[in-house]
């Protein structure tokens, strides 16, 4: 049985299907309007909103060519479609692919009856059962846990020693729950996204919210990486549920399973209180060969890392035999307080078998009940997520806006749907700078939810924001291996560039936006929670700690602009930016983005605080800040900058080709200027003193800087767009996107064979950043209402930055069905590139399908 799936991840919350909206909302024709269209293709999203529940539990019954443009770049409106509609589409693209729901020929009924709980029966929409004999109740579609003879609601109480006791600000008049305690009805809501052999099928009401992934082999999937698998993911607690199945007769590719309608309803789940119920089929008799219960991280590790298992985690599930003839896995946390399960029963009433502690399966169609006591996080609604004034946006991309939901809580966006499905620190805050024109603001809103969230997880001691939270089975499973007894939370500080957008993101909520400004004193004002070591204090103090050390970080330079006085990753990390494999920067030290945009950006923001008052211990920052931001602008980079004659260019291309057997037909002699970029990165694998990797994170500059050193800006736009415009391997641009990585200019300082189009940060196409290319553009561009720029006086100059302007929504334009994956690739056939899944791919030798 194989047991890797080379799906590449997702992690931004959800970009997709709104890069089609975006493609359809940019400035058009000669008057310099744009226009909202309906999408041409008219692919359908199933995606449905329920009527509320009633209050008894939940019972399962038996690339297209397209033909190039004349528009023209008008002056933007003030909330630009284009801009709005690429940064929704980043957050769904981290979701998952195609939006083509597969047409179901038939529903199943069947009765989930009760199960066993000592002497008991129970419903699982009712009660949980705790260690196979104790009930506690479900009180307003929320689980109680036990806390010795007595069950509670954690927002409520806590559990000391086998007692309740208060949390500190609940209401003291709210007293244990009892069994008769009311069920509130909830809205449910339910998506369903395919990007074939992977079916995504989302659940969420006000009980919890599910993902389910159905892995099914496709004629000609390679067999050695896809296998038939059922998961289960939860946002609550970083949680889930994998099932590997085999077919009983041995032969691989022969066992094909798929999800069926439930019975009266134009879907395939049905949401349970803290899970999800379906319906499965196979094709043929099949074995549950391997499960895992607990962390999603468990499962990723597993997935995608070497296969291995910690035998304390796999020994705690049990599997039963039910007294009805079902099935049940069920597994106890490390926490020994949180329970999963996992129930099957065929749907014709014959008892299935389990031989050898592995459930054996008839053909047929299978009830599954999942769910698990973990704490619900509590989830933005689609209305709750948008500002008032983008309301429309939800009829008008009802699956987009309910995908963006099932990521957005009011405590922090997820992102990653299913390998991550946690806080990410860097990819919330850029979906937020993407998405600020449509996100709702104030208490309560979607983004305070992101910024806060970030601010929470800063490490006190230093200053540095949290990269990626453990928390869950995961996190004591960690912190058990450091002899220490706790489901405290943990977090990664290793990336450099986070510290740097939350303080970008800061300002641009609470210095430029009224909302923000009226919010500033109630939200720094607010205690830190999640973090035992940073309880006491407030997000003001842990806001200054990070600006101290961007501050601090920054000042040699200024003094003394020397290679060595540049942000480097941090000592012993392969990793530090949003090219977070192992050979995402070509083993570069010193990166291009952090250095040339983030931290100048950053600095410009914490002027702007500084002179908003954020900053009181600080009173000459304003114009320090300020200053200092000028000077990393100006002056980071000539020490990334690429310079090879047009001979040299032409015979390290030719030679590119032969060496990668490239078959695109490709003229070398058309390079009759100098090629000129940016490198990844800077100290090299080797000793090289530059990464000499041709990228596409000038978008940063673009996206994040109004430049104002006027050779500077020309010279530095001007080869932004000529690396847009031309073809790889001579620039960036593919019929399927522009590539985030040419490695044809590497000469020495680069192994090609690592910038592959199958590796992650390679010769591949990366949603999100095709969004902020276009935003940034569109930036530079707007400028020339209002500013005498080189670049706008001059009539050549400005044509050709249209001209990559337009280029780039050309083919933004002839792949908007792709827009909803964060990544994929190509392979060439009959005479072009074809879009591919990176998954479809397997990854370089030594290297990783996914980031850090």
């Amino acid at each position: 049985m194989s047991t890797r799936q080379f799906l590449r991840p997702r992690r931004f919350p959800a970009l997709g299907p709104i890069f089609r909206w975006a493609a359809n909302s940019r400035p058009a024709h000669d008057d310099g309007r744009a226009l909202l269209e309906d999408d041409p293709l008219s692919i359908p999203l199933e995606s449905h909103e329920d009527i509320p529940n009633s209050a008894e539990p939940t019972t399962v019954h038996s690339q297209p060519g397209t033909a190039r443009s004349n528009r023209h770049f008008g002056r933007p409106r003030r909330n630009s479609l284009c801009h709005i509609a690429i940064f929704i589409i980043i957050l769904v693209g981290l979701l998952l692919a195609i939006t083509l729901p597969r047409p179901r020929s038939r529903s199943k009924e069947v009765n989930d009856g009760l199960l066993p709980c000592g002497s008991s029966r129970y419903s699982i929409n009712d009660h949980t059962c705790y260690g196979g004999k104790f009930l506690c109740p479900v009180v307003d579609r929320k689980r109680t846990l036990r806390c010795g003879s007595d069950c509670y609601l954690p927002r409520q109480f806590s559990c000391e020693n086998g007692r309740l006791a208060q949390v500190q600000n609940s209401d003291s008049s709210v007293q244990p729950p009892s069994k008769g305690a009311d069920r509130e009805s909830c809205t449910s809501t339910y998506l369903h996204l395919s990007d074939a052999p992977y079916e995504n099928y989302f659940m969420s009401d006000c009980g919890g919210a599910s993902q389910v992934v159905v892995t099914s082999p496709l004629d000609g999937s390679d067999l050695k990486i896809i296998s038939p698998r059922l998961l289960i993911a939860w946002p609550a607690g970083n949680s889930g549920i994998v099932a590997f199945f085999s077919p009983l007769s041995g032969v691989n590719g022969s066992l094909s399973i798929s999800l069926e309608n439930i019975a009266d309803t134009n879907r395939t789940l049905n949401p349970l209180a803290g899970g999800v119920t379906g319906v499965l089929s196979l094709n043929s008799s099949a074995t549950l060969d391997l499960a895992i219960l607990g962390s999603i991280r468990t499962i990723r590790d597993f997935v995608e890392g070497p296969s291995y298992l910690s035998p304390k985690i796999q020994d705690a599930i049990e599997v039963h035999q039910l007294p009805d003839g079902g099935i049940q896995l069920n597994r106890m946390w490390l926490d020994g307080t949180t329970e999963t399960f996992l129930t099957m029963h065929n749907t014709n009433g014959t008892s299935l078998s389990i031989h050898n502690g592995q459930p054996r399966f008839a053909a047929g169609t299978y009830v599954f009940n999942s769910w698990h006591s973990y704490p619900q996080l509590e989830q933005l609604g689609t209305v709750e997520v948008i500002n008032p004034a983008s309301q429309s946006i939800i009829s008008r991309n009802q699956a987009e806006v309910d995908a963006l939901a099932f990521l957005s809580y009011r405590s922090k966006m997820l992102a990653g749907a299913w390998r991550f499905l946690t806080y990410f620190g860097r990819d919330s805050l850029i979906s937020l700078l993407l998405l600020r024109p449509i996100l709702s603001e104030g208490s309560g809103g979607a983004i305070e939810a992101i910024l806060s969230a970030a601010i929470e997880r800063i490490n006190s001691s230093d200053g540095s924001v949290c990269h990626e939270e453990t928390i869950g089975d995961y996190a004591s499973y960690l912190n058990e291996q450091q002899g220490i007894d706790s489901t405290d939370p943990l977090c990664d500080y290793k990336m450099v560039d986070t510290d740097f957008f939350l303080l970008i993101a800061i300002n641009e909520y609470f210095a430029n936006s009224a909302a923000g400004q009226a919010r500033n004193s109630p939200f720094f004002a607010t205690e830190a929670s999640v973090l035992a070591s940073n309880r006491g204090l407030t997000y003001k103090n842990l806001v200054l700690a990070t600006a101290e050390k961007i501050m601090e970080l920054t000042a040699d330079f200024e003094q003394s602009p020397v290679k060595e006085n540049l942000i480097h990753l941090n000592k012993g990390q392969m990793v530090g930016q949003w090219r977070d494999s192992s050979n995402g920067l070509g083993g570069g030290r010193v990166p291009y983005d952090v250095n040339t945009a983030l931290a100048p950006a950053a600095l410009k923001a914490i002027a702007s605080l500084a002179s908003n008052g954020l900053f009181p211990s600080h009173p000459g920052w304003d114009a320090l800040a300020n200053s200092r931001a000028a000077f990393w602008e100006d002056n980071t980079l000539s020490f990334f900058r690429v310079n090879i004659t047009a001979e040299r260019a032409q015979d390290l291309v030719e030679n590119y080709i032969s060496v990668t057997g490239f078959p695109g037909k490709i003229n070398a002699s058309d390079l009759n200027s100098p090629v000129v970029f940016h490198g990844l990165a800077l100290d090299g694998k080797g000793h090289q003193p530059i990464v000499k990797v041709m990228n596409t994170d000038d978008c940063f500059r673009l996206f994040l800087l109004n430049s104002t050193d006027q050779i500077q800006f020309s010279t530095f736009l001007s080869q932004a767009v000529d690396n847009i415009l031309r073809p790889f391997p001579l620039g960036l641009s593919t019929p399927v996107g522009l590539v985030v990585a040419n490695p044809a200019y590497g000469e020495e300082s680069v192994d090609v064979g690592s910038f592959s189009k199958s590796a992650y940060h390679g010769t591949v196409v990366w949603s999100w950043q095709l969004a902020m290319m276009a935003a940034g553009l569109e930036r530079q561009l707007k400028r020339c209402g209002h500013e005498q720029l080189s670049f706008c006086t001059d009539a050549a100059s400005h044509r050709r930055v249209l001209e990559a302007y337009n280029h780039l929504w050309d083919l933004i334009d002839a792949n908007r069905e792709h827009l909803s994956s964060e990544v994929w690739s190509w392979v060439y056939r009959d005479g072009d590139f074809q879009y591919t899944p990176l998954g479809a791919l397997p990854p370089p030798e030594g290297q990783s399908p996914v980031g850090s």
